[in-house]
Order: structure tokens, then C-alpha cells, then sequence
């Protein structure tokens, strides 16, 4: 048997569970580190079919987009709310509740 990377499972569990996608970014935003974020992102274009055709569906050049999702990238939010699209996702505000 063969043995998967984590992106490779973490690409079939965001692939079978958009939900669960979605709600991980959404902490991982919460929390503000860029590093997780664009991990999960590389994860996620890999579960869309690779970086190079979520850079076509959303209309971005592939090299720049292997560099936005690189572990010293910087996305724009015109870059990431584009990539999202391509997952049915989108970036949100809400307000912040306390308890």
C-alpha cells in the first residue's frame, strides 16, 4: 500500500468535505497566521486540480500563483478572492461575538 502525503489527505478531505474547508480557513483567518493559510490554500488547489487549473479558472497566472501560495507568499485580495471562487468559496466579514 501506499503511503499519502498530509497535503494528499487533506486535499481528499477538502475535496469530500467542502464544509469542513471552509470552516478551516475561517479559523485559520480568526487566528491570523498567514503561514496555516496558505498551507490549507496549496492543500485546497490541490484538491481542485492542482495549482495550474485553479489558476486558469480563476483567470491568474500560474507561476505568480505557485508563488502566492509559496510558503514567503503575500496574496492579494483580488489573487485570493479569485482562488476561493474557483472552491465555491468567498471572503466574508462578520462581526466579532462575544460570550
Amino acid at each position: 500500500m501506499k503511503d499519502r502525503s498530509h497535503d494528499d489527505a487533506m486535499a481528499e478531505i477538502f475535496r469530500k468535505d467542502p464544509a469542513y474547508a471552509a470552516e478551516l480557513l475561517n479559523d485559520i483567518l480568526e487566528d491570523g497566521e498567514q503561514a496555516e493559510l496558505l498551507v490549507a490554500m496549496r492543500q485546497m488547489a490541490k484538491a481542485f486540480g492542482g495549482v495550474r487549473r485553479v489558476a486558469k479558472e480563476a483567470e491568474l497566472n500560474s507561476n505568480q500563483l505557485y508563488r502566492t501560495l509559496s510558503a514567503r507568499g503575500n496574496p492579494e485580495i483580488r489573487s485570493l478572492n479569485a482562488i476561493l471562487r474557483v472552491m465555491g468559496l468567498r471572503l466574508a466579514v462578520q462581526p466579532i461575538t462575544t460570550n
